[in-house]
């Protein structure tokens, strides 16, 4: 696929540490998404997550709602709704909703649900929350297609259901499955024709899954029948923090990585195949070894984006997660980066811009004479003096 077509966002958990004020940090994640959408991200994408301590949005839509009313163009995603939740039909007129209330900008992000608490608390067997995604998936794409749905099973039912609105995206919103290392997503998004949301990728199972998985998916679109599966819908989430040297970078982030890998992913969400590491730095480093991470500057990230479209085979947009690894200052001036001199790269924005300054390196000397000459002209005919240094 072309490389000057990528997309980019982010990928908004939100993760914010246990303990500090959840007002505060509910607005600073509402004023990061005004700050992207003003810098030309694409796309972000929101969790939903109902305990843990670090995750404060049980409702994605709500904060979208919101977002929406302070931005202008950037897509907003739920990231994601963790079906068995829910009331299917519920899902699917809620995100309607979003889609009116943003002027078409919603996506549904759709997912089993990461979190063990969250299922707990709602007395779900945790081994039916993948089948229950799948299931819940299929009747929401039916009524967004504006079909009338009559389904019973054992945990929903609908009689001749139909939602009132449709959405203002037509035929219908954009519509993301997470994948994570195992196979159950992609089969999803393929069976079901959707596009992918690779959430796993920070980790090394992640990266190493992402080599093969694509294949999961147009192997289960083709049994189910449906068209073959476009990577231009693969969303890749991969951290970043871009400095103005790689030692900057590294030293900007490596108490908060450290802190996010060991309190979050280990033990908050339960991990423990990973093991807890001593040092940020040298988590930093490794993620950045194993593509799990992109910490440096943007012409170091520009190599590990290509990189990535080796490993991957090509994916359509990159999602950085969403982080505080340190300062607000620090972070919206890696965002920065990444707007003004990595994205052009994959956006074919700059290739114009480079063609005339080559164009006009190479043709400097007749371009050159021909200036002096018209200067000339220019003074002999008013017999004024030549310029020192030829401008007229």
């Amino acid at each position: 696929m072309s490389t000057n077509n990528m997309e980019f966002g982010i990928f908004l958990a939100p993760f914010h540490r246990a303990g500090e004020n959840p007002t505060a940090a509910l607005r600073r994640d509402l004023d990061l998404i005004s700050y992207l959408d003003g810098l030309g991200y694409d796309e972000v994408w929101v969790g939903e997550h109902h305990s843990g301590g670090w995750e404060l949005i049980g409702s994605p839509e709500m904060f979208l709602a919101a977002a929406g009313e302070r931005t202008q163009r950037i897509r907003l995603g739920t990231g994601v709704v963790s079906l068995p939740y829910h009331q299917p039909f519920m899902v699917a007129d809620r995100i309607v909703l979003l889609d009116h209330l943003t002027r078409g900008r919603a996506m549904l992000g759709v997912g089993p649900g990461a979190l063990p608490g969250d299922a707990r608390f709602l007395g779900i067997e945790p081994t039916t929350q993948r089948e229950r995604m799948d299931e819940a998936l299929g009747v929401i794409l039916r009524l967004l297609r504006g079909e009338v749905v009559d389904y019973q099973c054992d945990w929903f039912e609908l009689h001749e259901a139909r939602l009132q609105l449709r959405s203002v995206q037509r035929p219908m919103m954009p519509v993301a499955v997470a994948s994570t290392v195992t196979p159950t997503g992609m089969v999803a998004a393929g069976k079901h024709g959707t596009g992918v949301l690779s959430v796993a990728s920070y980790t090394e199972a992640g990266i190493a899954a992402a080599k093969t998985q694509w294949a999961f998916c147009e192997r289960s679109a083709a049994e189910a029948g449906q068209p073959a599966p476009d990577r231009s819908t693969w969303r890749l989430v991969v951290p970043f923090h871009l400095a103005a040297t790689r030692e900057e970078a590294i030293t900007d982030i490596e108490v908060g990585v450290h802190r996010w890998y060991n309190e979050y992913l280990i033990h908050t969400l339960g991990a423990s195949q990973l093991p807890p590491m001593e040092s940020g730095r040298a988590l930093a480093e490794g993620m950045n070894a194993f593509g799990g991470a992109i910490i440096g500057t943007p012409d170091e990230a520009i190599v590990a984006i290509k990189k990535l479209q080796q490993i991957t085979g090509g994916f359509g947009c990159l999602l950085g997660l969403a982080h505080e690894w340190t300062t607000r200052e620090k972070i919206e001036h890696s965002y920065e980066l990444m707007a003004r001199y990595v994205m052009p790269e994959f956006q074919g924005s700059i290739a114009s811009t480079r063609g005339s300054l080559e164009w006009t390196l190479a043709n400097k000397q007749s371009l050159m004479a021909g200036r002096d000459a018209a200067l000339a002209k220019a003074i002999q005919q008013h017999g004024a003096p030549m310029p020192a240094d030829g401008a007229g």
